[in-house]
């Protein structure tokens, strides 16, 4: 069973929520908060395995909700389900540790597939979202040039291997992935592999 716990100031987007998850077999809402600082202090106390974070909320906002969740509870994936989609928020979301970006106008379906995903330890985000983001990482790349080993990486990366996997699928080590990975983090002007992976969906064919 995957547990989740909704951070919206909205009542009836809380309602909303529990409602269509609820009839989902493999997904239950244990809890609710309505701003960013009871929702952190929320889900420190019950650990669940996702969280649905509001962005625009009184007192503390979900970017900085999100940050103190992902520092103090590591195994609890955030997921920003919001109405706004512009690349200021996308970048901030992402770099204070959300794995997913998700609009409130997402179709249940997509809703439960991206709660699944986020419990899975993949990174749901709409397409929307993505696009701010890799518009916004154009200009940084634009005159940087990966190596070949490194787009190798990268493409790896961008299909959801692991470090480890990435390393027996290139005959070469951990170490060696990881000094990758720094290196193309930096041409690209990207934090982390979410950021690196949606770069590469839309440039390395």
């Amino acid at each position: 069973m995957i547990s989740v716990v909704v951070v919206d100031d909205h009542e009836v987007v809380v309602q909303g929520l529990r409602l269509l998850l609820a009839e989902q077999e493999d997904i239950e809402v244990i809890g609710s908060a309505h701003d960013g600082a009871e929702g952190a202090r929320l889900v420190e106390e019950l650990r669940p395995d996702v969280v649905l974070m509001d962005l625009s909320m009184p007192g503390t906002d979900g970017i900085e909700a999100t940050r103190v969740i992902t520092e103090s509870c590591p195994s609890t994936s955030v997921v920003i389900l919001t109405t706004y989609g512009d690349r200021d928020r996308v970048l901030a979301s992402l770099d204070a540790g959300a794995v997913g970006y998700l609009m409130k106008d997402v179709s249940p379906q997509a809703l439960h597939d991206g709660v699944r995903a986020a419990a899975g330890g993949g990174s749901p985000i709409d397409a929307r979202a993505a696009r701010a983001l890799v518009e916004s990482r154009q200009d940084a790349a634009g005159g940087h040039r990966l190596t070949g080993k490194q787009e190798e990486v990268l493409r790896l990366v961008a299909e959801g291997l692991p470090n480890r996997l990435v390393a027996r699928r290139l005959d070469i080590t951990e170490k060696t992935v990881k000094a990758h990975l720094t290196q193309i983090y930096a041409t690209l002007g990207v934090t982390d592999r979410v950021q690196a992976a949606l770069w590469a969906q839309e440039h390395l064919r």
